[in-house]
């Protein structure tokens, strides 16, 4: 069955919400392929947001892109990424092609600084490729993009940690190409606030648990930080701290030898069981489960009997 995004429609949002599908048995939480390889759904003329990554190499095609009501006439080729909670659309597209690359922040466990890059893009207007007198780019995106694709289709060994090391590489040879912020289309203190919820989410890796902690934080009621982030991004802020804490659960599941009771301290959750429950709703599976389909570090017996000096939260 082939990677595909799906709607996954919120109450009381507008919206449509895209999450990405990709089956149990396909590791990693990566997609990618052509327009025409991954469906109608990858030409949407309709607003809607994802949940995911995507990256759009376009090669060929006429009409507008828009992002957050910005609206990019196509001149390819470009390279367009597209963040998380962001609402874009095809609008009166013809003729669209290229590659299109999806991920889920679970691709970027062993490099999360790739998350700043993808953001700084994400905060650029679409830039047009530099190109040649055949019409392809100069900027060596599109043999990059080439080259993911082979790997992404052989699938040899390894191909999972090839594809991560093409796509920092991709994102560092972006960030060199001249380009400039996209205007904001969203100014205003809400739109602010959401900002700042989800830069103190990810520092903070949702371990302040509560979502009005959070609000404490930035000095707002709960009530005005969940509708504020929900216009921003189609979700409530405690699916943002979850999903982080997740996150970093599975950070430190396959980067340390900590054990479960100790990661579990270590992103807000003072009862180890508790925090399991947590993490198998999040995921569907078990941490432990999740460590060895990972090939994650091992639990070191030692670190048991050392207390772990992480202060406990009350998780939310």
């Amino acid at each position: 069955m082939a990677p595909h995004a799906q709607d996954a429609p919120l109450s009381a949002d507008p919206v449509p919400l895209h999450r990405l599908a990709v089956p149990a048995a396909c590791p990693p939480p990566f997609a990618m392929g052509s327009f025409d390889a991954l469906g109608p759904e990858s030409r949407a003329g309709y607003p809607h947001r994802h949940t995911f990554y995507e990256i759009a190499y376009v090669t060929a095609g006429t009409g507008t892109h828009v992002v957050d009501v910005v609206r990019h006439p196509l001149r390819p080729p470009h390279l367009c990424v597209i963040l998380p909670g962001q609402v874009h659309y095809w609008d009166r597209a013809v003729g669209l092609s290229g590659v299109l690359l999806l991920f889920t922040e679970d691709f970027l466990l062993s490099r999360p600084d790739d998350r700043r890059l993808l953001r700084a893009l994400g905060e650029r207007r679409v830039p047009r490729l530099p190109t040649g007198p055949d019409g392809g780019d100069t900027a060596g995106i599109g043999s990059l993009v080439r080259a993911m694709e082979r790997e992404f289709t052989a699938r040899a060994d390894g191909y999972a940690s090839v594809l991560e090391a093409y796509l920092h590489i991709l994102l560092v040879r972006a960030l060199r190409l001249p380009g400039e912020r996209r205007p904001e289309a969203d100014a205003g203190r809400s739109a602010e606030v959401a900002r700042e919820f989800g830069a103190l989410v990810t520092e903070t890796a949702g371990a302040e648990g509560a979502v009005r902690a959070y609000a404490d934080r930035l000095g707002v009621s709960v009530g005005y930080l969940i509708e504020s982030v929900k216009q921003a991004t189609g979700r409530t802020p405690g699916e943002l701290v979850r999903a982080a804490r997740a996150l970093e659960a599975k950070r430190l599941l396959t980067g340390s030898g900590l054990t479960v009771a100790q990661i579990a301290r270590r992103v807000g959750f003072g009862d180890p069981a508790y925090f399991c429950r947590f993490f198998r709703r999040e995921t569907g599976v078990s941490p432990g489960d999740f460590r060895r389909s990972a090939g994650g570090c091992p639990p070191d017996r030692a670190r048991e009997r050392t207390p772990d000096r992480t202060p406990e939260r009350t998780p939310e």
